[in-house]
């Protein structure tokens, strides 16, 4: 069984990125920050969300975002499955907020429930049996549209094709270049078919 200890991003001022994530969302271990000039352009294929429990969470997380410099790419909407919205980092990453409730039934909190990181996969099967022998276990699985996989630990970690994800994201689907994205879990090191760049834990964690 892979346990994903950390997701690391790659960005140009690293000291910008990490003042700005320990402003916008309070993020402790699980996410870390380093400096990387490597090209990148586009959508990088993968967006990171954190599922809150009610509406107002969901307003206080993405007010900070833009407070702290985060661009809108959805404002928060309530929709048939609840309420969210997307903003993207002044480093570039994506990142969701949302809820499955369409009501408060408390005073809002800059809490979080889940921290997912989504990937976006040209080919869901093939990515998907790529991760299981891989150690990951698959909790819910939709076909080749998405693939959520179980026991991941601080991380959850899910498929979706690029596409959809990017649609979901409101971005085109094109990117080119670096990803800017590593993931650190006891599963090792590799990189999937869609070039995503997996790291022993001990390695992706800064000093």
């Amino acid at each position: 069984m892979a346990n994903i200890e950390t997701i690391t991003l790659e960005a140009a001022d690293a000291s910008a990125a990490q003042e700005f994530y320990s402003t916008a969302f309070g993020l402790g271990p699980q996410l870390q920050v380093r400096e990387s000039q490597t090209p990148t352009d586009g959508f990088r294929g993968f967006t990171l969300s954190l599922t809150v429990a009610q509406p107002g969470n969901v307003d206080l997380y993405l007010d900070a975002a833009l407070a702290a410099g985060a661009t809108s790419l959805k404002p928060a909407t309530k929709s048939f499955w609840g309420y969210g919205g997307v903003v993207q980092a002044p480093d570039g990453a994506i990142w969701k907020v949302a809820t499955s409730s369409k009501k408060d039934t408390g005073p809002a909190v800059a809490e979080f429930e889940s921290f997912v990181l989504l990937l976006g996969a040209s080919d869901v099967g093939a990515s998907k049996r790529f991760y299981v022998d891989h150690g990951l276990t698959v909790a819910k699985s939709f076909g080749k549209m998405y693939v959520e996989f179980g026991d991941t630990g601080p991380v959850k970690l899910a498929l979706y094709g690029r596409r959809a994800l990017a649609k979901d994201a409101g971005v085109v689907p094109e990117g080119t270049g670096s990803h800017r994205l590593a993931v650190a879990s006891s599963a090792g090191a590799f990189s999937d078919p869609d070039g995503f760049a997996w790291e022993a834990a001990s390695l992706a964690v800064n000093p």
